[in-house]
């Protein structure tokens, strides 16, 4: 029988509720399964995709993620006010639940996180936040002192538990703000052994040894056999050009992961994640840019051959909805939708979430998919 992805029902998590009185706008979303049908989210909220007032926020779903209701941020109270903040949910150990936080510093006031000049990024701090009753109180931040110099990061992913119990989180190096990045700007996967208390150290996941690509937004999965996938969106600098969709298939050794070389999916797209359904097959979302829009394809995944086996439009509207112009600080922001998460549900149904903006105000958005054949 033929795979098919239908779409069973869609809604919000969280609108700006009075938009006419404040400026209000949602972004990154993570979605959690905790017991039942209750549901944990976790986005940003500020007055725009790159203010400086940007805060990580909670909103829970009891009824398995029709109705939401917003909680407030993370522990506002240890906030500064010169750093906007990004979060990522997963699961720790024994229950908790884990946020890795990005947070920015903003001291330029008057700057987005991008220097258009270079493409240098503004310094960061990596924190893990944790919670032992399903996301009602928070203990942090806890500082990760990073295994490489990056000399800033990228929030690409929530932390990955292994089935072996280690951890990894994926993350992108990226150039500071005078364009310095001594590492080159790569993909790459830091390593707990300890539930996250040390990162002592990391694999390198992608990288150009030209220097030409960049690899953004990278996310890894184990599938069920115990193997790795990661995929990102890349960037050609030097042709100021995106590039498919690559991937790269790996395995865990006593040092960490070990990936091989990337390769193209032939997929034209950005901002992909992914969700391991079985042994050898796939989920991936993403936002589309040969056809505009957020897509679900479902991905047979042999060895290291990839092989599209059903896709299926998500959300999509008419008008631009991303920026192809050579300068990315320009592309970053003017993005329309993205940064999608995708949780299983105990039904066995899936949940899509990601920020689109709509008739100029962007707000997080749900999907309910569910794979039949």
């Amino acid at each position: 029988m033929e795979a098919i992805i239908e779409v069973t029902g869609s809604g919000l998590i969280y609108s700006n509720p009075k938009p006419h009185v404040y400026s209000r706008h949602a972004y990154f979303p993570s979605v959690i399964q905790l017991k039942g049908r209750e549901l944990l989210a976790s986005f940003s909220i500020g007055q725009a995709f790159e203010s400086a007032d940007l805060r990580t926020n909670i909103a829970r779903s009891v009824d398995g993620g029709k109705s939401w209701t917003l909680e407030g941020p993370i522990c506002s109270e240890t906030i500064d006010e010169d750093a906007s903040y990004v979060s990522r949910l997963s699961h720790g150990a024994d229950g908790e639940v884990v946020a890795f936080t990005i947070r920015h510093n903003r001291s330029r006031r008057d700057e987005g996180l991008v220097n258009p000049a270079n493409l240098g990024f503004v310094e960061v701090e990596l924190q893990l936040w944790r919670s032992r009753d399903g996301g009602r109180t928070w203990d942090g931040p806890e500082v990760i002192d990073p295994p490489l110099v990056g000399p800033s990061f990228e929030m690409t992913s929530p932390i990955l538990p292994l089935q072996s119990g280690g951890w990894l989180l994926p993350t992108s190096t990226w150039r500071g703000w005078d364009g310095s990045c001594p590492n080159g700007m790569k993909a790459v996967a830091f390593c707990s052994f300890d539930n996250g208390v040390t990162w002592p150290v990391y694999s390198d996941v992608m990288k150009d040894p030209l220097g030409d690509k960049i690899y953004w937004e990278s996310k890894i999965e184990q599938m069920g056999d115990g193997r790795l996938v990661a995929a990102a969106w890349v960037y050609d600098e030097k042709h100021g050009c995106d590039l498919p969709i690559h991937y790269a298939v790996g395995h865990l050794s006593e040092e960490g992961p070990v990936f091989g070389a990337a390769r193209s999916t032939g997929m034209q797209g950005q901002t992909v994640c992914l969700l391991a359904m079985d042994e050898e097959q796939l989920l991936i979302v993403y936002r589309r840019t040969d056809q505009p829009g957020l897509w679900a394809a479902l991905i047979h995944l042999e060895g290291e051959a990839w092989e599209v086996q059903a896709e299926a439009p998500l959300w999509g509207r008419p008008g631009r909805l991303t920026g192809d112009s050579e300068d990315m600080a320009h592309n970053f922001a003017i993005l329309k939708f993205g940064a999608p998460s995708i949780c299983r549900l105990h039904d066995g149904e899936l949940l899509v979430s990601f920020w689109a903006s709509e008739d100029g105000l962007s707000s997080i958005r749900w999907v309910r998919l569910r794979i039949r054949g």
